[in-house]
């Protein structure tokens, strides 16, 4: 397939995983607001009120520097495994590059987070931090974010062909990681001989990059940028890997 076509293809597939989300809703992709509103008032609630946290300020906008990227993460990856199963009479039918399906399914979803990432930086703004020159590396730690899932979901994509449980192993993951995320706590509460391995997480390590930017105008550390290159470039040379291994016998359990 010639790359102007590959393009097209991707453009296309983006846009009609988009428009099916959002038909027949009448507030469109407000309601993709809605979840990290709640959440966000919630958790601002449990632990101001509740349980005060005075080491973080403005912890609305704290919790949401950890909401966004983790919402993105555990949408992209759910949507992506199951993508070629739900897209079985497509395969069958249209004679495209396989790959294409879980790949497009993580960048509709990265399209869908734009009005989360939108929310963001308003509040960003409201609270008086600014913007400063960092900002030019969002694009960079957000795109290795996007090159991790990628590389999850053609592994857990491929999985869910031969394992249909594979759904609800991803589910399990991602409530797991929404308390290995620092979402609602500083990284400084984790414990400092836990604190190296925290970094290899790539969604902690979207966050803490996110916050350093955002939140306190200094660049992420040139480790953490490190660990989180790494894990994702490898995660997407394995989720290539594997998924050009078995490929070939999709038709036989679609």
């Amino acid at each position: 397939m010639w790359r102007g076509d590959l393009l097209y293809l991707v453009r296309n597939l983006v846009l009609k995983d988009f428009k099916v989300r959002y038909r027949n809703m009448s507030l469109g992709m407000l309601w993709s607001l809605l979840n990290p509103l709640v959440m966000m008032g919630i958790l601002t609630f449990v632990f101001t009120m509740i349980f005060p946290n005075k080491t973080v300020d403005h912890f609305a906008v704290f919790v949401l520097t950890g909401m966004v990227p983790y919402n993105f993460f555990s949408l992209a990856w759910a949507t992506s495994s199951a993508s070629i199963v739900e897209s079985a009479d497509f395969i069958k039918r249209v004679n495209v590059p396989r790959e294409m399906i879980p790949l497009t399914a993580v960048l509709s979803t990265a399209l869908n987070m734009a009005a989360q990432v939108a929310l963001l930086f308003a509040l960003v703004l409201f609270f008086g931090y600014g913007v400063n020159r960092y900002w030019l590396l969002l694009p960079v730690v957000w795109g290795l974010e996007i090159a991790f899932v990628c590389g999850l979901g053609l592994i857990t994509g491929t999985l869910a062909v031969f394992i249909r449980d594979t759904r609800y192993v991803v589910e399990s993951v991602n409530l797991v990681m929404f308390w290995l995320v620092p979402i609602f706590y500083p990284f400084s509460a984790i414990p400092p001989q836990l604190q190296p391995l925290y970094q290899y997480n790539p969604v902690a390590a979207l966050v803490l990059a996110s916050r350093n930017i955002l939140l306190e105008g200094v660049a992420p550390s040139g480790e953490l940028l490190l660990k989180l290159a790494l894990v994702s470039f490898g995660t997407l040379a394995v989720g290539s890997f594997t998924f050009r291994h078995w490929k070939r016998q999709f038709y036989d359990y679609l």
